[in-house]
């Protein structure tokens, strides 16, 4: 018989509180036009996308979560000494080690949580979410802080059509914390490796030992259709996994905020799905970009300020990515 005792934790748990940061700086299409051959209407009917946040210098990765993770605690009405873990999903922080997860917790104030970055790309808040429910529930953790952030216009080859409009900057958090009945379903994730040359950097960093490399500096492309394809058919099935695995159908929601990657994967999605028309659409692409593990918790922060969707309401989130990764679940908004 084992000696260990069981775990203390809650019942369930739930989203407590969220925040968002945009960097200062608003770009818009024409300026991407500057290095490209292309239009502001070609960009807008292949994305979706009209602006973009680019980071100064002094909004690093670290400082835009810093401010995301304050307006998140405020919201959730915690203090930053109760988080007893802070999980950040970047691919963009471009220390190995240490986690810029410690920086940021002891920036906040938070004491000696555990601290951890994971690189799931666009996924990555849905696999953040899912470790910090875990937490919570097997009693590790009473409150854990999950940051979504990338500085992605470090990593956009500004002479690439394909993706030069795509990617912006930006940082989300949320604080999960106990919960006296279920408001975090259970995740549908996984990946398929086989496809995982569809999305990636172009060279590692291992090229750059050498001052005489030759190497273009790395940044993140795409097989665009096929990265389309996969979003709009295998995302879709993933997506009505979810909804079942909480035991409830689509009309039974009330928003639905998928990654922002591109405005016609998300219109092709709520149209497989055949969402009713009373879901309300996170669209926050078209003035965001594509901010990889930033998207979810950007575009949750803004329906709720904005009184698109309130709290309480259910949504279904579905992020997926460079890997090819993906994770789905269904939330009550906090």
């Amino acid at each position: 018989m084992s000696k260990i005792k069981p775990a203390k934790g809650s019942p369930y748990a739930r989203i407590l509180g969220v925040g968002g940061y945009r960097p200062t700086r608003v770009v818009p299409n024409e300026v991407i036009l500057e290095t490209i051959d292309s239009s502001d209407e070609w960009i807008r009917s292949r994305s979706g996308i009209a602006t973009r946040h680019w980071a100064s210098p002094q909004e690093t990765v670290a400082a835009m979560s810093v401010e995301a993770s304050g307006k998140a605690l405020a919201d959730a009405g915690i203090a930053p000494e109760q988080i007893g873990a802070v999980i950040v999903s970047t691919v963009s922080h471009f220390k190995q080690t240490p986690a810029v997860a410690t920086e940021i917790a002891h920036r906040i104030g938070a004491g000696k949580p555990a601290a951890f970055d994971i690189s799931a790309g666009c996924a990555g808040f849905g696999y953040g979410l899912t470790l910090a429910k875990g937490m919570v529930v097997e009693g590790s953790a009473e409150y854990v802080l999950v940051i979504g952030v990338e500085r992605l216009s470090d990593l956009t080859d500004l002479e690439d059509r394909a993706t030069a409009f795509l990617f912006g900057d930006g940082a989300g958090a949320v604080v999960v914390g106990p919960s006296d009945e279920p408001a975090i379903g259970p995740t549908v994730w996984g990946s398929e490796g086989d496809k995982s040359e569809t999305i990636k950097q172009t060279v590692p960093w291992d090229e750059y030992r050498t001052d005489d490399s030759g190497q273009k500096f790395p940044a993140i492309t795409q097989e665009g259709q096929a990265v389309f394809r996969w979003a709009v058919f295998e995302m879709a099935k993933v997506a009505q996994q979810a909804l079942d695995a909480a035991g409830i159908t689509a009309e039974d929601l009330d928003v639905f905020i998928p990654h922002q990657a591109n405005m016609r994967i998300i219109d092709s999605m709520v149209k497989t799905l055949k969402l009713p028309e009373h879901v309300t659409v996170a669209r926050d692409v078209e003035t965001t970009g594509n901010t990889s593990a930033a998207s979810i918790p950007l575009a949750m922060e803004r329906l709720l300020a904005t009184g698109a969707a309130k709290s309480g309401d259910t949504a279904l989130v579905i992020g997926f990515g460079a890997g090819l990764v993906y994770a789905a679940t269904v939330v009550t908004l906090p």
